[in-house]
């Protein structure tokens, strides 16, 4: 698997690029998160690397742990920001894996005793809600 596999096209490049809309939390050198826009629960997030990489299999290393960084940082905020009892972290790479975009990206869910995970249906969640557990998580980091 190389980066020659990468499809620059895709919603997270183009979302990385500013030519589609996205929730932001937070952002540095090296990586984005924002709100995912079918959440399985209240809170879920995206971090993604800004480098090219279609999944775990074609990152740099260097960009691997940047994101891991900042899933650390964003699970950290997310807990007192929601009260969760705890996280869950998840990342697909290929279609037998699950993954669904092309650009490499870790799920970030607050999560709570005896509250089961939302299916992934295709919902999207009203962009005011985004922005209300984005702040949330925002004031929390």
């Amino acid at each position: 698997m190389t980066s020659i596999d990468y499809d620059d096209n895709n919603i997270f490049a183009k979302i990385l690029r500013g030519e589609m809309p996205a929730t932001k939390i937070y952002e540095d050198a090296k990586t984005f998160a924002f709100m995912d826009i079918m959440p399985r629960g209240d809170g879920h997030c995206l971090v993604m690397p800004k480098a090219p990489a279609r999944n775990i299999l074609d990152i740099d290393p260097s960009d691997l742990a940047a994101v891991m960084e900042t899933v650390q940082k964003i699970s950290r905020a997310i807990v007192p920001a929601f009260d969760a009892d705890g996280i869950t972290i998840q990342q697909f790479n290929e279609p037998a894996g699950g993954q669904v975009v092309f650009h490499l990206h870790v799920h970030v869910i607050p999560r709570f005793a005896g509250v089961r995970l939302r299916p992934h249906t295709g919902k999207m969640e009203k962009p005011e809600i985004l922005e209300e557990n984005a702040a949330k998580i925002r004031a929390a980091l």
